[in-house]
């Protein structure tokens, strides 16, 4: 009977733990490097940094973008090749994408993301966002990111070229990375491996909801220790990486590593932290008014690069902000109002309020990792509420490079930075825009997904049975991920 029992417990959780490996796969095979220049010409190019060039082109070799400029202007010296019209002249290896019509931006960055951390939310095996224990700042989200996640292609063909990927759980769980949003294995995908120490700031006001099971007292207790342990932890690390860095007296034994207050190191800027380069920030979460204001006063206090995420009450502590210089990754713009006396369009006017009170800024999409190929609606439901296009558009290209410590490499297009950008029908903020052709680090990405093959599949049925099929989408329409 015991065996009759674990037999079936065996075949019932077999498919389960069998899910993530056998339906959460993105099966597409990745392109080799660049091997020729490219050049994408008669597009309007939208650099970000600097105004839209009608007419423009965009050329790149071995990965990175060498020249941005006008097919009638110039823009540096051409070889003897043909200039796809005349203007601007190429070279005779240099392949020529004529987008006559179409727009070219940079890859959207999502900056607050669990992408390749989850596949099915509800099955344990493949969720991990987590680490075990209340301390783990060791913890590196890079490592733990599923390469060929089926996410992955659904956000990128809707414009979303990179990530930050972020750890949950505990108070510091761990270090979030910056990814692009293709690559062979980890190390292929990290543009910054380490971007930050994350730090989950305590609630700093008591809670009276019915579902609270903790009077006032027990949680004011709690809160105090939390501020304790988070004092307390930089102080140990502290005197940790002092001691280490010091010469050893003749005779003493080597102080062992602890691999949790090495990874405090360059945010504390102790060396081998490059002279004159900047710390890492260390990104809290706070929402509330109070948490922010805390936190702000706290990193102040230590001389430390804040970021503050999550943000939802911002734009009331933008005074400390601003004095402070900290950034916001807003990661609330499609929430409910707070309040029951709150304005109905309180969260969606975050980005507009920080921006007129000149705090800096970048917007997440708020929405499961699912989901995140909606990053430029969450945008443009900003500017639907008050924020300019342009800027919505910079808070999620170049602001959150620059938030994320990326911008020598991505967030706009200019010579240097890698050749990860896109070409689309108009405005990636309109739900209508199509996606024409997708490079990353100069690449040519397939606009393919689990979704495209799917219909593609299901329409071969329809031909197979001799009945009209379903009418075929338009070349473009694998950008619009169902």
């Amino acid at each position: 009977m015991p065996t009759t029992r674990l037999a079936l417990a065996a075949a019932i959780l077999a498919p389960m733990l069998a899910a993530p490996a056998a339906i959460a796969q993105d099966l597409e095979r990745r392109p080799p490097p660049q091997d020729a220049p490219i050049a994408i010409v008669h597009a309007t190019i939208h650099p970000i940094s600097a105004p839209a060039i009608p007419d423009g082109y965009v050329l790149f070799d071995k990965g990175l973008i060498t020249e941005v400029g006008s097919m009638t202007g110039g823009g540096g010296g051409g070889g003897g090749g043909g200039g796809a019209g005349g203007g601007r002249a190429f070279s005779a290896t240099t392949r020529l994408v004529d987008a006559k019509g179409k727009h070219v931006y940079p890859g959207l960055i999502s900056p607050w993301t669990h992408m390749g951390l989850i596949e099915i939310q509800s099955i344990r095996p493949s969720n991990d966002t987590n680490e075990i224990g209340d301390f783990s700042p060791e913890a590196l989200a890079v490592v733990s990111v599923n390469p060929d996640s089926t996410f992955i292609p659904v956000a990128r063909v809707n414009g979303v070229l990179a990530c930050g990927v972020f750890p949950t759980g505990g108070t510091f769980p761990g270090r979030a990375s910056v990814i692009r949003m293709d690559g062979w294995t980890t190390e292929d995908l990290a543009v910054r491996a380490d971007a930050g120490i994350i730090l989950n700031w305590p609630v700093m006001r008591t809670i009276s909801a019915w579902w609270m099971d903790q009077n006032e007292d027990e949680q004011r207790r709690n809160t105090q220790r939390a501020l304790d342990q988070i004092k307390d932890t930089l102080k140990a690390a502290r005197s940790y990486l002092a001691q280490k860095d010091s010469p050893l007296p003749p005779g003493a034994a080597p102080i062992p590593t602890d691999i949790r207050y090495e990874a405090l190191r360059h945010v504390l800027a102790a060396p081998p932290t490059p002279p004159g380069a900047l710390p890492l920030p260390v990104l809290i979460t706070a929402n509330d008014y109070d948490q922010i204001t805390a936190a702000v006063t706290w990193a102040a206090q230590e001389k430390l690069r804040a970021v503050i995420v999550g943000g939802r009450d911002a734009p009331l502590a933008a005074a400390i902000l601003k004095k402070h210089d900290v950034p916001v990754i807003i990661n609330s713009p499609l929430l409910m109002p707070k309040r029951d006396d709150s304005p109905i369009d309180e969260a969606y006017t975050i980005a507009a309020r920080l921006e007129a009170a000149g705090v800096r800024w970048c917007i997440a999409s708020g929405e499961e990792t699912a989901h995140e190929r909606n990053l430029p609606y969450a945008a443009a439901l900003a500017v639907a509420h008050g924020l300019d296009h342009d800027a919505a558009l910079k808070g999620i290209t170049l602001s959150a490079a620059q938030i994320l410590g990326v911008d020598d490499t991505l967030g706009s297009l200019q010579p240097g930075k890698e050749a990860t950008l896109f070409i689309a029908s108009g405005s990636p903020l309109e739900v209508t825009t199509a996606i024409d052709a997708i490079y990353i680090r100069g690449r040519p990405i397939a606009l393919t997904t689990k979704q495209t093959e799917l219909a593609d599949k299901y329409r071969e049925k329809y031909r197979q049975i001799g009945k009209p099929a379903p009418a075929p989408a338009t070349p473009s329409a694998p950008a619009k991920a169902p």
